[in-house]
């Protein structure tokens, strides 16, 4: 399944917008070879294009309003015509294939929500993150979508990762744990307590056991689920976690000659994990359960980000992955009422 339409890039939103967004439309368009639309003020926007010589490269798509980064989902019903709702508003009407927003979070799921609704039988869409595990990536989901969840919720969130993780990343029956504060069966609050019980009589997940905050990188499953307050809390710690890491042995090498011959020889070893733990290598988490696919880029996303955003919305776009998601838990819906 082919599709050659462009990726709608919301140019407003980001920390460090719209400088660093449309140098990454720019990357993504010269280096990797795809089709981008910006979606935000011309004046501003053809402004940053000029800088780059690339304003007969990407077309525009006005929409004058932005929401900002310290907005909620109430804005994206405050300003029906912000930069954010045109790009879905785009997807929806068959103009664009996929959605890339760097903005507020928030605003980013309840906006998708409203503009392009959820697939049949999901009862709210999950944001998935992979996780730099090998030999393929750990799905986290959901990392920050629903704060508060329901039990239910907790087991549709694995179907929606165990189908992302098959047909994005070709795991063969995806191993799916559940995240709370011990292995065993009675650890956790409430929700943990009631998901756990869904999940071992769920039909078609391999439900492996509970998982602890520590294993998100061990790979000893495929698709950790958990609501959106915790998923969120973790990822950012393990993200913090990454960066001190790599702060600290930067320094140790530079404490003596020794270590510095070692790391020279260790060179390539290094950049390889750097390149594995660095977020913005990924492009992005996904916003599964939606009708159109929308990939939220780090807030803090430069223009690298940006671009590898925009080439994982291109492949998920062109290979109908999230399309193909929505219809196995139609299909698990229908069957098996689980929800």
């Amino acid at each position: 399944m082919s599709d050659s339409r462009p990726i709608a890039l919301d140019a407003m939103g980001g920390d460090h917008a719209p400088h660093e967004i449309v140098a990454g439309a720019v990357h993504a368009v010269r280096e990797r070879g795809l089709r981008v639309v910006l979606v935000g003020s011309p004046r501003v926007l053809y402004e940053a294009l000029a800088d780059h010589d690339a304003t007969r490269e990407i077309p525009i798509v006005r929409a004058e309003e932005a929401l900002a980064m310290d907005e909620g989902a109430l804005a994206s019903l405050r300003r029906p015509r912000s930069s954010l709702a045109v790009a879905c508003h785009l997807v929806r009407r068959g103009d664009a294939g996929a959605v890339v927003s760097a903005g507020s979070t928030a605003a980013i799921v309840a906006t998708g929500r409203l503009r392009l609704k959820g697939q049949q039988g999901v009862l709210r869409p999950a944001i998935a993150v992979a996780l730099p595990t090998l030999p393929h990536p750990t799905l986290l989901l959901d990392a920050g979508a629903n704060a508060e969840a329901k039990p239910e919720m907790l087991v549709q969130f694995a179907h929606l990762g165990a189908a992302y993780a098959e047909l994005a990343h070709g795991v063969e029956q995806p191993r799916v744990g559940l995240l709370t504060i011990g292995a065993e069966a009675e650890k956790g609050n409430k929700l943990v307590k009631r998901a756990h019980e869904l999940l071992q009589g769920s039909p078609g997940i391999h439900f492996t056991g509970n998982v602890e905050g520590y294993d998100l990188l061990t790979g000893q499953a495929d698709v950790i689920t958990t609501d959106g307050f915790t998923g969120n809390v973790a990822l950012k710690t393990m993200e913090g976690a990454v960066r001190y890491a790599f702060a600290e042995l930067q320094e140790s090498i530079g404490d003596s000659r020794l270590a510095r011959l070692g790391a020279a020889m260790q060179r390539s070893r290094l950049r390889e994990l750097r390149r594995r733990l660095d977020a913005e290598a990924y492009g992005g988490a996904v916003l599964l359960g939606l009708n159109g696919t929308v990939v939220i880029a780090h807030g803090a996303s430069r223009a690298q980000g940006i671009s590898a955003a925009c080439r994982l919305a291109d492949d998920l776009s062109s290979s109908g992955i999230v399309t193909e998601v929505g219809e196995r838990i139609a299909a698990t819906h229908r069957s098996h009422r689980l929800w």
